[in-house]
């Protein structure tokens, strides 16, 4: 019998992880290394190639490679996109700036906004014009788009998006708009806002257009160098890639709306933790996924978790609302703090402690990896804490360097605090946990959660190093730390299933919706998103609805199931509205009538199915070492028991302080806190006292304590 692989490969802002599941047996291998920032395609690669030499024939006989990548979000990050024209209707060509004329910190004299990706002598205005209703008032000036097409070319223009006033009620304009630059200008990719996002808001729509068109030349190269680069190694199946919103598309697919790969890595993720939720069927869970360069926390509700179009990149103040671009694209609604392995550490101004958002990432990277990397992070300081074992990160395969991490926080933390180095590394590691825990309290609170009622699941290089304090500092009851932890969201990759969404405005008060032509237009979108899917694919359609208060701007959304031309389709629609609308602001609107602002299609293939193998340990494995770990600031220093994960057998318990080590990542266990290996090879840690330790620890190491010297 011919094995057949799978493979997910999910690059990160430090590492890339590598996961093959044997589909016949459940034997799961991974890899992990370090990312190539210049050219992530060659550490995909690499890493076959490498997993090629421990299984033979790998490739030939892989039936599925799914990928994820930062490489969108990067290219917008560093600016290193296409030149890109942008083509407006006529009086429009300053929508990029004016935005939505708010002011994100209405108390910053000196606020920065973010730099338009075209400049203004690159947007250019054309006669048309379509109404709200989709009425044309004005034709298209054909002459204008032509004489627009040779000031583009004359400018060097390498990619030119298309965004016309209400295109998403009327496309016919874009439409031949595009023939024309297709023929003025052949080979300069084109994107349309009716295609990238055929929704109002004008600004929103413009913006995700013009960031579709200065990726799209990028992601072509990148997609088709690893497209070409599997061929050659004897991968003859299609490769796909992670969208956004969870779901996986063709590299083809991909490559026509590129914008909306630009989450796919904190997608994976939660699709990982997702599937576990499932496959151990916890209703609430907080999913914490702690790699080299941010900490991404996603709350997910019976296998779910909830989805927004509410997102923006390349902010001037990366965690303040409204300073970046919008990309109107659906993506996981995630908390993402910049807080990792790689983060930095310094004295600020005022001499307090200070960690992050700014990271080390893969180049140079920690001090302790010995790439040239000096100033300390949270590696380093988890690394003279004892939780990481030198001679065992990535399994052997990369030594740390406990000396270099020693002489970072001594030279740039000890000496301006006066703390001992192991002090100093306290704090920080303290500092990053109260970090992510200030900006959860406040994300969960926003979802309406209790810290009390979510179990975290914890995940990534960084995430079990930190999991046990950070959900002592939540009040979370549990934490759960999977198998492969360390690369689960390469695991993720394949648990999630082939999806695309398709939506359409409306905008018509429900009370007078003709329901047949709403049903009409749940058939087109379905056949749309149908056509994206694997030819002979089963597909699962969901469909929902969009609603509001007449007026208002923010609608809520509401699945719907089967036909919808029965009369008493619109009274379910107001009620589950209204119910939706009063559990989340409290109130409804009686005197307002309910309004469809858009229909949705989501059609996805059933979820693939993980047969992960589980632990057959037949005997408690007992520890394989001890070390000296800092456990708290009142015990300091103790000699704690060190496990290897892949020895633990079911049901095995281990009481804290302990260290858990795998190849990818360690577990640390806290001081009275229970350790359990349940059925799926999970490690769940049950808290000592998870609401009563918050008020225990302090966040800091007084400086008049020695916890273990220099």
């Amino acid at each position: 019998m011919t094995t057949a692989y799978r493979i997910g490969v999910d690059i990160g802002g430090t590492f890339t992880d590598f996961a093959v599941v044997d589909d016949s047996t459940g034997t799961i291998r991974v890899e992990k290394m370090l990312t190539s920032a210049k050219a992530p395609e060659e550490t995909v690669l690499r890493g076959l190639d490498d997993l090629s030499e421990a299984i033979d024939n790998l490739l030939p006989q892989t039936k599925e490679l799914i990928h994820a990548t930062t490489l969108i979000t990067n290219v917008i990050l560093e600016r290193k996109g296409a030149k890109t024209g942008l083509l407006t209707t006529a009086g429009f060509r300053d929508i990029l700036e004016l935005a939505r004329e708010v002011r994100y910190d209405i108390f910053d004299m000196f606020i920065r906004l973010p730099e338009p990706m075209v400049p203004r002598r690159l947007r250019l205005g054309v006669r048309e014009r379509v109404l709200a209703n989709g009425t044309i008032l004005e034709p298209l000036a054909e002459a204008d788009v032509r004489n627009a097409a040779a000031e583009f070319g004359a400018a060097g223009v390498e990619a030119i998006a298309v965004a016309f006033l209400h295109s998403y009620r009327d496309s016919s304009h874009e439409r031949r708009a595009a023939e024309i630059l297709r023929e003025e200008l052949p080979g300069v990719p084109v994107s349309l806002s009716h295609e990238v996002h055929p929704e109002p808001k004008e600004y929103e729509r413009t913006s995700t257009t013009v960031i579709d068109a200065y990726v799209k030349g990028v992601a072509e190269g990148y997609l088709d160098q690893l497209s070409d680069g599997l061929k050659q190694r004897g991968y003859a199946n299609r490769l796909f890639v992670m969208l956004s919103n969870g779901g996986t598309a063709t590299a083809d697919t991909a490559k026509r709306v590129p914008v909306q790969i630009v989450e796919s890595g904190p997608a994976a993720g939660v699709e990982a933790a997702s599937y576990f939720g499932r496959l151990m069927d916890i209703n609430q869970m907080l999913s914490f996924d702690m790699g080299g360069t941010t900490a991404k926390l996603c709350i997910i509700e019976d296998g779910r978790a909830a989805r927004t179009r509410n997102f923006e990149v390349d902010r001037v103040h990366r965690f303040k609302a409204g300073s970046g671009l919008p990309a109107a694209v659906p993506v996981y609604d995630l908390l993402e703090i910049g807080a990792g392995g790689g983060s930095i550490a310094r004295v600020n101004d005022l001499g307090l402690l200070q960690v992050g958002p700014d990271s080390a990432s893969s180049e140079p990277g920690p001090a302790s990896y010995g790439l040239g990397g000096s100033l300390p992070t949270v590696t380093d300081a988890d690394l003279l804490l004892g939780y990481l074992n030198p001679d065992y990160f990535l399994g052997g395969q990369m030594r740390l360097d406990s000396s270099a991490a020693h002489s970072a926080v001594s030279d740039n933390l000890s000496d301006a605090t006066g703390l001992t180095p192991i002090a100093a590394a306290a704090g920080v590691h303290e500092l990053v946990n109260e970090n992510m825990a200030s900006a959860a309290r406040m994300y969960v609170a926003e979802k309406g959660q209790a810290p009390s009622k979510l179990s975290l699941v914890a995940f990534g290089g960084a995430g079990p190093v930190h999991a046990v304090g950070l959900a002592r500092k939540l009040g979370c009851p549990q934490v759960i730390v999977p198998p492969f932890s360390g690369v689960m969201s390469s695991l993720g990759l394949l648990a999630a299933p082939v999806a695309f969404e398709r939506s359409r405005a409306v905008r018509q008060i429900v009370s007078a919706l003709d329901l047949d032509a709403i049903e009409a237009t749940f058939g087109e979108l379905e056949g749309e998103a149908s056509s994206l899917m694997p030819d002979d694919a089963p597909v699962l359609v969901r469909r929902s609805v969009d609603l509001r208060y007449s007026g208002q701007d923010h609608p809520l959304e509401i699945n719907t199931e089967g036909p919808c031309n029965d009369p008493d389709v619109k009274s379910d629609w107001e009620a589950r509205f209204e119910a939706a609308y009063n559990e989340l602001y409290g109130k409804v609107d009686d005197d307002n009538p309910v309004e469809l602002a858009s229909v949705r299609v989501h059609v996805s293939q059933p979820a693939p199915q993980l047969d992960i193998a589980r632990p057959a340990a037949t005997t408690d494995a007992p520890p394989k070492t001890s070390r000296e770990i800092y456990v708290s600031a009142q015990a300091g220093i103790e000699l704690a028991p060190v496990y290897e994960r892949t020895l633990l057998q079911i049901g095995q318990e281990i009481v804290g302080p302990a260290i858990v080590e795998e190849r990818e990542s360690t577990t640390v266990i806290g001081a009275g806190d229970r350790l359990s290996v349940n059925e799926f090879g999970c490690l769940v840690v049950d808290l000592a006292s998870p609401a009563a330790a918050v008020s225990d620890e302090t966040g800091t190491v007084p400086e008049t304590v020695d916890i273990g010297g220099d």
